[in-house]
């Protein structure tokens, strides 16, 4: 797993809504999600944006942040934290219910996922 905390000129950062068919159904999440075979961070982490928000990035403008290595009750997660600034396109909500663009103080206000709250300090210091 990977996930990117896209980070717009206000010093926002994006959440999404994770869909109703999926686990965690409606917590709100860091866009991201599973590396295919074969496949780095960084690459998945711009397929990922374009399958689940349809915006364009680069590997250049990834910057790897923070980590957290969480136990599920069935899995354990290990997932890095990119920060992106720089992306073409509009975020829109493909594979979610909704997107919001939050404050990275008021990121506590929403429900996440467990393994994604402990992102949430590093990116506070960040911005």
């Amino acid at each position: 797993m990977v996930a990117c905390a896209l980070v717009d000129a206000d010093r926002r950062v994006l959440i999404a809504q994770r869909p109703a068919n999926k686990s965690m159904a409606g917590l709100w999440e860091f866009p991201g999600g599973k590396l295919e075979p074969g496949e780095t961070p960084e690459a998945a982490l711009i397929r990922e944006l374009q399958e689940e928000l349809g915006i364009a990035t680069k590997e250049a403008c990834l910057a790897p942040l923070s980590f957290v290595s969480y136990a599920y009750e069935k899995f354990h997660l290990v997932m890095p934290l990119y920060v992106c600034r720089k992306w073409q396109g509009d975020p829109a909500p493909i594979e979610h219910q909704a997107l919001k663009w939050v404050r990275p103080t008021a990121l506590r206000d929403y429900a996440m996922p467990p393994a994604d709250e402990p992102l949430i300090g590093p990116l506070c210091d960040l911005l």
